[in-house]
């Protein structure tokens, strides 16, 4: 909860600072939302792993039921998180290799 925590505080005082750049406040919003959902992804796998820790210390049928369904839920949530996310991130172009120069046939000598 302390990760979560502390990209909600982030997130809360991106959203609230002064923008320097006004002219695009949708995409200083973006990245706020983006770096809080890396946040997010990062407390759901400490959380996870916490009720893995705990289950392996006494385990019950009951506990490891609760673990799967768990697990299972955190698993969808984190594929659409993700999803979402990659949503906001610029494509980069492909960089251009030499290898590409290579394959350019040379007239015979």
């Amino acid at each position: 909860m302390l990760i979560i925590g502390t990209g909600a505080v982030h997130a809360v005082i991106g959203l609230i600072r002064p923008k320097h750049d006004l002219q695009e406040p949708i995409k200083e919003k973006k990245v706020v939302w983006l770096h809080f959902g890396v946040w997010l992804l990062l407390g759901l796998e400490f959380s996870l792993a916490a009720d893995i820790i705990r289950t392996a210390i006494s385990p019950s049928w009951t506990d490891i039921g609760q673990l799967a369904a768990i697990a299972v839920i955190r698993t969808f949530l984190n594929y659409f998180l993700e999803r979402d996310l990659e949503k906001y991130v610029e494509p980069k172009p492909p960089a251009r290799s030499e290898s590409a120069n290579e394959n350019v046939a040379e007239p015979n000598l």
